[in-house]
């Protein structure tokens, strides 16, 4: 049988070719320099991705494009004048806009790639703008290196610079945001178009990753202030348990804790996914720098030296809330179960003495028992003695007997069937419980 029909039989996972494609999802494209790169970040919501692609079918209904790639969460759109790259992500949406220069072309600050593009169409993009960021890519010919060192040098303006890719190119940027954007200058050396096209990809990553990671800074201060007011009264609640002297006073702190370690756990859920964002977006940032493969400029510090002192004690800063918030829950929760511990104890040396109470006041209704039972035999033998000399007196006539010696003969008779008898029921209730209790 032919290969391909048996291959055809076989059964299919649905998600192959959607894995497969996504596994291919968003290369970076070739680039051919000069060219201006301007990237735009919404961070949108759960609703904003119909919006979006209502948002961008527009776009493509006011100009001629051509579109060049499409998926459900890629779109990438050739308008002559300028291609644009849409990306959907978990938390953020990314615009890419790629118009090609002409060499010695000057710009503007406030040139954008997308100057084509109708103001109304950029205003109606759903979420709000997080990154905004230039990245102008020039011939290493057309623009020295060191004329923007001594450029630089002369502003006194801090700036960050490399080679990449081996010294195929150099790369120039400060992280400041001027006129809205931020900026980097990629000037070419040797670089291939698939080495152009990923080394601006990898800029444009590394600015979007930062941003989106310092995301985690201002809820890891608020936090801070936070844990400091509740690691205070842990502490004076665990003051209170040594001082605790009755068990109301101990069921109390025990409420007390409760509430504190809700409230932990409210802070720890509200603020999880936020941290542990951070930390993902931190690791993407390390690893588009190495991707860059720097090497050294004199006098400059490097993407990498930048990162380290700067965003780095921002994701430590994150790292240690998290631990604190973590380490506050666990002592929360060790300190109420040492409190219920106390609780519990307290409880079971009450529930004994109330059974050494009920086990003394059984011992007593027992001896009342025994009382009442030795007042029931002088009762019964009383009414026995009462009923045999009834019974005497209305037999004399036949028999001619004494009915008072009659009465007195049966009086001890009846009281000693009568303790006999209680006796023997006490002793059968009695067996019968032993063998019930075990």
């Amino acid at each position: 049988m032919n290969p391909r029909l048996q291959f055809a039989e076989l059964k299919e996972h649905p998600l192959r070719q959607r894995l497969n494609n996504e596994f291919h999802a968003r290369p970076p494209l070739p680039v051919v320099g000069p060219v201006l790169v301007s990237h735009l970040v919404f961070k949108n919501s759960e609703t904003t991705s119909e919006e979006e692609r209502e948002n961008l079918t527009r776009l493509c209904q006011g100009m001629v494009c051509n579109s060049i790639e499409r998926s459900d969460t890629h779109l990438m759109v050739d308008a002559c004048s300028f291609r644009m790259r849409w990306e959907l992500h978990t938390e953020f949406s990314s615009y890419t806009f790629f118009r090609p220069l002409v060499a010695g072309e000057p710009l503007h600050a406030d040139t954008t790639a997308f100057d084509a593009v109708l103001p109304d169409w950029l205003a109606a993009i759903p979420g709000m703008l997080m990154v905004a960021t230039h990245v102008e890519m020039r011939s290493a010919e057309e623009i020295k290196p060191e004329s923007v060192l001594s450029e630089r040098s002369a502003s006194g303006r801090q700036m960050v610079g490399s080679k990449v890719s081996d010294g195929a190119a150099w790369i120039f940027a400060d992280f400041k945001i001027d006129n809205g954007f931020s900026r980097f200058l990629v000037l070419d050396v040797a670089l291939t178009e698939r080495q152009a096209g990923r080394t601006i990809q990898r800029l444009v990553e590394i600015e979007t990753y930062r941003m989106m990671a310092l995301l985690g800074l201002p809820v890891a201060k608020e936090v801070g202030r936070w844990l400091h007011t509740a690691e205070t009264g842990l502490a004076e609640l665990m003051d209170q348990i040594g001082q605790a002297k009755s068990p109301d006073d101990e069921r109390n702190i025990l409420a007390s804790l409760s509430k504190l370690a809700a409230e932990v756990e409210h802070s720890v859920a509200r603020t999880t996914f936020r941290f542990g964002a951070s930390s993902a977006y931190h690791g993407l940032v390390r690893q588009r720098i190495e991707e860059l493969r720097e090497s050294r400029i004199s006098g400059l510090s490097t993407v990498d030296e930048f990162m380290q002192r700067r965003l780095l004690p921002a994701m430590n800063t994150c790292a240690a809330m998290s631990r604190r918030q973590d380490d506050l829950s666990g002592r929360v929760a060790r300190n109420s179960q040492l409190l219920r511990t106390r609780v519990d104890i307290e409880l079971e040396r009450q529930n004994q003495e109330l059974l050494s109470q009920m086990n003394r006041r059984a011992r007593l209704q027992l001896r009342l028992q025994e009382t009442v039972e030795g007042l029931s035999v002088v009762v019964i033998t009383y009414y026995g003695s009462q009923l045999v000399q009834y019974l005497a007196k209305g037999s004399k006539d036949l028999h001619h007997l004494n009915t008072d010696v009659i009465t007195a003969i049966s009086i001890p008779i009846i009281a000693g069937v009568v303790a006999w008898g209680t006796r023997r029921m006490r002793k059968k209730l009695a067996a019968e419980e032993g063998e019930a209790a075990h």
